[in-house]
């Protein structure tokens, strides 16, 4: 899977400033495209990214709900930050991560374009 490529798809959304694809169990990066402003560190955020996902599952487990994470939104004061796991069923844990400026990303529209790559990089 070419999932630089993909990613490349996910930087001509308006605003998108960063992707990665991201291994949720180790917080490791096994593709990005783009980068983080004022010097921030993707691989970084990304695993940061890893320990919100990791924590979700973990509350969708205690509660004992038979249900999967679609997507997640993290709203910061310049920034989107848009997760959303591979939807597969060989349970291999990656997630696409997306980093949105705020001030210039359709949020709806990024969902939208965010799944359909999503859905090519099921593996």
């Amino acid at each position: 899977m070419d999932f630089e490529a993909k990613l490349a798809e996910l930087m001509g959304i308006n605003g998108a400033l960063a992707a990665a694809i991201v291994d949720s169990a180790s917080g490791m990066t096994l593709a990005t495209v783009g980068e983080m402003r004022d010097g921030g560190d993707l691989d970084l955020a990304a695993a940061g990214t890893s320990e919100v996902m990791r924590a979700q599952q973990g509350v969708l487990k205690l509660l004992a709900l038979d249900d999967a994470v679609e997507d997640m939104l993290i709203t910061l004061g310049q920034h989107y930050q848009l997760i959303r796991p591979l939807t597969d069923d060989s349970g291999t844990g990656l997630f696409a991560y997306l980093l949105l400026d705020r001030q210039q990303a359709n949020l709806a529209l990024a969902r939208i374009k965010l799944r359909e790559v999503e859905a090519q990089l099921a593996i």
